[in-house]
C-alpha cells in the first residue's frame, strides 16, 4: 500500500456491548485515563486479525473480563485524526469475575443499567449507537431457553423488535466536509437496508 493510500485508508477498530449480569444486565462503560472519557470498551485491529478477535482481545484488556462473544450488533464510523475509523461492535457477556488488571490507558470499568450507561458515554456517537443496539442485547440475553414458555409463534413474532445491525456515521459538519468515503459508506448503508 502506498503512503498517499495509507494516508486516506479509514482505521479499523472492534469492540463489545458487554453485558453481565442475568435479572438485571449491566453494560460496560470505560474511563480513559489520557481523554478522561467515558467510552464503550473497543480498540484498533492488529495487522491481519479478524474484526471479531480483536473485538474480544480489545474488551478483555479494557474491562479486565474474559467474555463470550455473541451476535454482531453493528457499526459506527466517525471521524478521528484526520481519516475516518469504523468500529465494529458484538453482543458479549462477562464471563465470572474480574481475571486480569485493566490496561494502562484504562481508568476505570462501570457497569450501569442502559440509560445510565447511555448517559454516562462522553461521545455522541457512541450514545446514539448504544440508544439503537442496546434494546436488543437486552432482548437477546433476557431470552428464555428454547421450549421453555408456553407463548405461541404469533405471539411471540409480534413482540420482537428488528434484529437488523445498527450502522451510526457521525459526522461533524463544522470539521469535516463529507468526501467520497463517507459517502460511499452512505451508499452502502442505504443499500443493504434497501435490499
Amino acid at each position: 500500500m502506498t503512503d498517499s493510500a495509507k494516508g486516506h485508508a479509514p482505521i479499523l477498530a472492534a469492540g463489545g456491548i458487554v453485558l453481565r449480569g442475568n435479572a438485571k444486565p449491566r453494560f460496560a462503560v470505560v474511563r480513559m485515563r489520557r481523554e478522561k472519557a467515558w467510552v464503550l470498551p473497543k480498540g484498533k485491529l492488529l495487522p491481519r486479525e479478524h474484526p471479531r478477535d480483536a473485538a474480544k482481545r480489545e474488551v478483555l484488556e479494557e474491562t479486565g473480563h474474559d467474555v463470550s462473544v455473541h451476535k454482531f450488533l453493528g457499526s459506527v464510523a466517525y471521524p478521528a485524526d484526520g481519516r475516518i475509523k469504523i468500529v465494529q461492535f458484538w453482543l458479549m457477556r462477562a464471563i465470572g469475575p474480574r481475571g486480569r488488571e485493566l490496561s494502562d490507558d484504562v481508568k476505570a470499568v462501570k457497569w450501569l443499567p442502559l440509560k445510565q450507561a447511555i448517559e454516562t458515554l462522553s461521545r455522541p456517537h457512541e450514545k446514539v449507537f448504544l440508544t439503537h443496539v442496546g434494546p436488543m442485547a437486552l432482548q437477546a440475553v433476557r431470552k428464555p431457553a428454547r421450549g421453555t414458555s408456553r407463548v405461541s409463534r404469533r405471539d411471540a413474532s409480534k413482540r420482537r423488535s428488528p434484529v437488523a445491525p445498527a450502522t451510526v456515521i457521525a459526522m461533524d459538519y463544522e470539521k469535516t466536509r463529507p468526501n467520497a468515503f463517507v459517502k460511499a459508506v452512505s451508499n452502502w448503508i442505504g443499500a443493504r437496508r434497501a435490499g
